[in-house]
């Protein structure tokens, strides 16, 4: 049975987190510079201006993550034409079906 594409579902935990650190990290940010945040004479704007950016940074590698795990590569030697694959596309190819089957036989379980 071939493969459906599924979208979005590929690597769902990675893009729930991007999506989570960057809601966490805009908000933080937008606090930190427009609320009034003293304690005891002290200001954590700053604190929550330079997480939330940290945040924001933390997602991006999320969001790398979850477009590499989404790329399609090329399934069969035939598609490549006169193409002549070497060590490293081989070792490149073959780890991929692993995670592939690998990730079909949980997603069954």
């Amino acid at each position: 049975m071939p493969a459906k594409n599924e979208g979005l579902a590929h690597c769902k935990f990675v893009l729930v987190f991007a999506v989570l650190t960057d809601l966490l990290g805009i908000t933080s940010v937008l606090i930190g510079v427009f609320a009034p945040l003293e304690v005891k004479g002290r200001d954590f704007g700053d604190l929550l201006v330079y997480s939330g950016a940290l945040l924001v940074l933390l997602s991006m590698v999320g969001w790398v993550m979850w477009y590499s795990g989404n790329i399609e590569g090329i399934s069969s030697a035939k598609d490549l034409g006169d193409y002549k694959a070497g060590a490293v596309d081989r070792l490149a190819r073959s780890l991929s079906q692993r995670i592939r089957t690998s990730r079909r036989s949980h997603a069954t379980v």
